[in-house]
């Protein structure tokens, strides 16, 4: 059993490829191994996590998932806790619970763990053990609003919980959750068997909390491929700047052009493209160039003079790793179809996106770029994904997974899919979820630094994907390591670091 942190990148797996993954591996053992090692799990974590608790509450349900309760309160019990069950039952027409399951309410009864028909008035530890893979919680279902009375209840105060294998209520493969707003409280989610996706992306973090994980023992082999990967530290290779020849110089970094920043009688967002150009420099590049749209004022960025102003038909788009859409207004529509057609390297965000979704020849444009070699990464958040699929935010934030992958098959090219659990897709390879990163990047200018660091990676001569991967975990790593103290996270400081 062990933690999971940023550390490492880890392999991800669906609820249709835990279940092939669990029958393999029942397989080979004797009927009950996999419920009894899973419950031996929780009530070990239990005893690391609060091992002063007097009185722990595990809440079971009609399932597997409620097995696993059961067994981890029959050694809870033993091991001298005050342990109090409660049981939803089996739903109408049921008989019983699947065998495994079965058997372990009947070895916890016989036991002595005693088991009561509602939660007890105190606890300081409580289990949550009533829904586990693939389960929903139904509210046309009988015995779906015991479960909501019994999550509410664990979630009102500050008791810490341990979630067995999958928060109730939330989806393992797109980490929705549909058993209310979700919470930030003191959580705690052991998954068994495999790591899931849902774990990790849209609700996953917020509904899990700090996630450890135990393979129940098995090493099956033919086991399925990963659906996606948790993308850690070691994937994210750092920009090879220490590793360079003394003799290096600038151009031996590449050079970045950031393609934005409109400025008109009526608006001015100079400063979207200006972060993003600080970004790339802070990141590595050797130099990056910056060409303002519509009527810019700027000839020079007084804190950052490192940074050469252009114009953007002077810019050299063969040559360099092109930044287009920052703060880009509706000036980038004109420059696109040129930019499309000339830039091998090419990061696409913002006003660049927007532009793409409303133009149809632009999205072909888009898509035909991968059979001349070039590479494209997109930057969209929710809304702007939605529009580039021609749905709703609520939709892509529905299945994050899938709707990234489908742009990146649509339009041959790497999404880089914001949000809660950053999605990396790329056509024809296993996806990556980032771990890093908090809520301190939920302020304006935070995507333009991220477009600006993912050109410098480009620039550096990672490859499209592998570039994506380092920039957005060292994005989010940023975040992670604020020494703020409390204070806001700015995109200029973002930018700087």
């Amino acid at each position: 059993m062990r933690r999971i942190s940023s550390a490492h990148s880890e392999p991800l797996h669906g609820v249709a490829a835990t279940r092939e993954l669990e029958r393999l591996a029942a397989a080979g053992l004797p009927p009950h191994t996999l419920m009894q090692r899973a419950g031996l799990a929780v009530a070990r974590l239990t005893l690391a996590l609060a091992p002063h608790a007097r009185h722990v509450w595990i809440a079971c349900g009609p399932g597997n998932n409620g097995g696993d309760g059961f067994e981890a309160a029959m050694h809870l019990h033993r091991w001298g806790k005050n342990v109090t069950l409660t049981w939803t039952g089996l739903p109408p027409g049921k008989a019983d619970q699947p065998p495994d399951a079965q058997a372990s309410r009947e070895r916890a009864l016989a036991a002595g763990v005693p088991m009561a028909a509602q939660p007890p008035e105190d606890f300081d530890f409580c289990i949550d053990a009533l829904l586990g893979l693939g389960g929903t919680l139904d509210p046309a279902r009988p015995g779906t609003a015991l479960m909501l009375q019994w999550l509410a209840r664990m979630q009102a105060g500050a008791t810490p919980r341990l979630v067995v294998d999958l928060p109730t209520g939330l989806d393992a493969d797109t980490g929705t959750f549909n058993a209310g707003p979700a919470t930030v409280s003191d959580v705690f989610t052991l998954s068994l068997l495999t790591l899931k996706p849902g774990l990790f992306t849209a609700d996953g973090r917020d509904c899990a909390g700090q996630v450890w994980f135990d393979d129940l023992g098995t090493a099956t082999a033919g086991a399925p491929a990963p659906d996606a990967w948790l993308l850690g530290a070691d994937r994210a290779l750092r920009a090879p700047r220490q590793a360079s020849p003394h003799a290096s110089h600038k151009g031996s970094f590449g050079d970045v052009a950031i393609l934005g920043g409109e400025s008109t009688a009526h608006s001015h967002m100079a400063g979207a493209a200006l972060l993003a150009a600080r970004a790339a420099l802070h990141a590595g590049a050797g130099r990056v160039y910056v060409a303002l749209l519509g009527s810019p004022a700027l000839s020079t960025d007084p804190q950052q003079p490192e940074l050469m102003f252009r114009a953007p038909e002077a810019l050299d788009l063969a040559r360099q790793v092109v930044v287009c859409g920052c703060g880009g207004g509706d000036a980038v529509r004109a420059v696109l179809p040129k930019v499309l057609s000339a830039a091998p390297r090419l990061v696409l965000d913002a006003d660049a996106l927007n532009a793409i979704a409303g133009d149809t020849q632009l999205q072909a444009q888009l898509a035909a770029r991968r059979h001349r070699g070039y590479a494209t990464v997109l930057t969209p958040h929710p809304l702007e994904a939605a529009r580039l699929a021609g749905t709703s935010a609520q939709e892509v934030q529905a299945d994050r997974l899938v709707h990234a992958r489908q742009l990146a098959e649509r339009f041959q090219c790497v999404v880089v899919l914001k949000g809660s659990g950053t999605v990396i897709a790329a056509p024809g390879q296993a996806s990556a979820i980032n771990s890093s990163g908090n809520a301190l990047l939920a302020t304006a200018g935070t995507g333009d630094v991220l477009a600006g660091m993912l050109g410098a990676r480009m620039a550096g001569g990672f490859e499209a994907f592998e570039a994506a991967c380092g920039a957005v975990f060292g994005h989010g790593r940023l975040a992670d390591e604020w020494p703020g103290g409390g204070q806001a996270l700015t995109a200029s400081s973002l930018a700087n670091a």
